[in-house]
C-alpha cells in the first residue's frame, strides 16, 4: 500500500514547539490552554503580533524550529518504521520551503523515520500539494491542515486528519494518537 504523510503538526509537534520557543524568545508566558484553543494554524496572535510580525518571527526561527529538538508525536516513528518493514511505500509531502528539503530529510532520518529520497516532496503551496497527492495514487493520506484534507476527501483515497484545535470542524476520520491508528491500519491491510 502507499501511505502519504504531511510532516509538521502531523508527525511532529511543530506548533507547540514553536509556541514554547516564542515564549522563551519573547520573554512572555502565555497559558497553554490558550494555545490549545486556537482556531487557526498561526500562533502569533497569542503574543500580540500582527500577521506581518508573526510571519517575520516565524521565518526568523525556522532553522531552530526545524532542526533542533522538536518532538515527534508518540508512536509516529514506530508506526512508519513498521509500515516500512512490511514493505509499504511511505511518502512525505510537506509545504516546508524547498530550501529546507535536504536538511528536513536528514533530520527525519536522525529521528528514525524511514525516508527514501524519491518519496519526499517539499516546497509547494496547498494546491500543488493536493495535485502531488492525487498523482501519487496513495491509498492513505494524513495531514492536519483543513485546506488540504477538505480538498482530498473524495474518491478512493482514505484521508485522515491529525487532530488539532484548528481542524476540529473537519468531518473526517481523526487521529489523536498514532498508536491507536496502528491497530486500525493493520486490520485493514491484512
Amino acid at each position: 500500500m502507499r501511505f502519504g504523510f504531511d510532516i509538521d503538526d502531523t508527525l511532529i509537534n511543530l506548533r507547540e514547539y514553536a509556541f514554547q520557543l516564542y515564549q522563551q524568545k519573547l520573554g512572555r508566558e502565555v497559558a497553554i490552554d490558550l494555545f490549545h484553543a486556537l482556531d487557526r494554524v498561526e500562533i502569533h496572535e497569542l503574543f500580540g503580533m500582527s500577521d506581518k510580525e508573526g510571519s517575520d518571527m516565524w521565518n526568523s526561527v525556522l532553522d531552530e524550529l526545524y532542526y533542533t529538538d522538536c518532538p515527534t508525536y508518540p508512536g509516529a516513528v514506530e508506526l512508519l518504521q513498521q509500515l516500512d518493514r512490511e514493505g509499504h511505500e511511505i511518502f512525505y509531502i510537506t509545504a516546508r520551503p524547498a530550501k529546507h528539503g535536504e536538511n528536513t530529510k536528514i533530520w527525519l532520518k536522525q529521528q528514525g523515520f524511514p525516508v527514501h529520497d524519491d518519496r519526499f516532496y517539499c516546497g509547494m503551496k496547498d494546491a500543488e500539494k493536493v495535485h502531488i497527492i492525487e498523482e501519487l495514487q496513495l491509498d492513505y493520506y494524513f495531514d492536519d491542515k483543513p485546506a488540504v484534507v477538505d480538498t482530498l476527501s473524495h474518491g478512493s483515497l482514505k484521508v485522515m486528519v491529525k487532530d488539532q484545535s484548528y481542524n476540529r470542524h473537519v468531518e473526517l476520520p481523526r487521529i489523536k494518537q498514532w498508536a491507536d491508528l496502528q491497530e486500525l491500519i493493520q486490520k485493514e491491510i491484512k
